[in-house]
C-alpha cells in the first residue's frame, strides 16, 4: 500500500500490510524537539509519509549516499510523552514502530485519523531489505547517527495495524482478555 495515499480510517485492527513510499526515522531526539515546538525539515510532509521509531545502522558508501544494514523498531512507549502532540501538530497520519503506544496516542490516533503500525522486532535486516534508497538525512550533526531522521524510499515494507483510527488497540484486547484468563485461572 502506498504511504501517500492510504487511508487509515479504513484500516482495520490487526490486518497486515506491505508499505511502500517515504519513511522517516524518528526517535526521542527528534520527538522531544518536535514536541517542544521545533520544524520538521523542509520537504518533509509527515501528512503523506510515514514517522518510524527506529534507530538505524547506516554505512556510507564512500561517494557520498548511505544505505541502511539493518533497521528494526525501537520501542515506541518511548515517545509517549511527545507522540500526541506530535499527530496534531503535524497531521502525521502512520507511525511504525513495536510494542505499542499508550492512551494519549491511541486517543489521538482516534482524534486526527492516524494508526500505529506493528513491524516485527529482531527483523531489522529483513526490513533493510525494503529499503530500495537513502534519499537523505537530517538532524545528522546535531542528534548522532541513531537518533538522526532519516529519510527512507521503502518498498514491500511488512507491517500490522496493531492500534486503528478508531482508538482500538491490539494491545488493550490482549491485556484485557489476559487479565480476564488470569482472574478465570486464579478462581
Amino acid at each position: 500500500m502506498d504511504i501517500a495515499t492510504l487511508d487509515v480510517r479504513a484500516l482495520r485492527l490487526g490486518q497486515s500490510l506491505t508499505l511502500e513510499g517515504l519513511v522517516h526515522t524518528g526517535r526521542d531526539r527528534l520527538h522531544k524537539h518536535l514536541h517542544d515546538g521545533g520544524a520538521l525539515p523542509p520537504g518533509v510532509d509527515l501528512r503523506t509519509s510515514a514517522l518510524y521509531h527506529c534507530g538505524p545502522v547506516m554505512v556510507a558508501d564512500g561517494r557520498g549516499a548511505w544505505r541502511m544494514v539493518a533497521g528494526g523498531p525501537t520501542t515506541s512507549s518511548r515517545e509517549e510523552p511527545y507522540e500526541a502532540d506530535v499527530i496534531a501538530r503535524f497531521g502525521l497520519r502512520a507511525i511504525i514502530g513495536k510494542g505499542g503506544m499508550g492512551p494519549k496516542t491511541v486517543a489521538a490516533c482516534k482524534e486526527h485519523g492516524c494508526v500505529y503500525l506493528q513491524a516485527v522486532g529482531g527483523a531489522g535486516a529483513l526490513i533493510a531489505a525494503c529499503v530500495e534508497r537513502v534519499e537523505g538525512v537530517d538532524f545528522l550533526e546535531d542528534f548522532g547517527p541513531a537518533e538522526a531522521m532519516w529519510h527512507l524510499r521503502v518498498r514491500g515494507f511488512p507491517v500490522t495495524v496493531a492500534i486503528d483510527a478508531h482508538g482500538n488497540s491490539l494491545y488493550d484486547q490482549v491485556a484485557a482478555r489476559s487479565a480476564e484468563r488470569l482472574r478465570a485461572l486464579l478462581a
